[in-house]
């Protein structure tokens, strides 16, 4: 039986240019919207503006992913979490999003998946578990 869906807690989730930016701040470290901006648009065919990197980069700030610093007239980002807590958070507030929402529906999915794994991918995650 579905339960009431409540609000998964930790970090957000991160649209396509978001995750673009985090990547490359969680890559860089500290780094200004300038530095973010070059870096991702030598990757690309088609360049964005410089004001589409700040407005992101402000929103992932607001949003509490990013700290800002200010020296002079330039705006310094860093992550809050590494790239391996962020994802840990994140997977952990989904999972738990899913079983506020189905409940034993959505565990008795998790656990068929489980099932279907490799015997040696399986013992991992398995230790895995056991150390969080």
């Amino acid at each position: 039986m579905a339960r009431k869906q409540s609000k998964p807690k930790g970090p957000p989730q991160l649209h396509e240019l978001e995750s673009e930016v985090m990547e490359e701040i969680w890559a860089r470290g500290e780094s200004s919207v300038r530095e973010v901006m070059d870096a991702l648009n030598a990757r690309t065919s088609k360049p964005r503006a410089y004001t589409t990197y700040m407005t992101i980069m402000a929103r992932l700030h607001s949003k509490g992913v990013l700290d800002r610093r200010r020296d002079g007239k330039t705006d310094f980002y860093a992550p809050k979490l590494d790239r391996e807590q962020f994802m840990a958070t994140r997977a952990a507030a989904e999972v738990e999003g899913l079983v506020a929402q189905y409940g034993d529906v959505a565990l008795s999915h998790f656990a068929r998946q489980v099932a279907q794994l490799d015997p040696a991918r399986r013992r991992a995650l398995q230790r895995l578990a056991r150390k969080a």
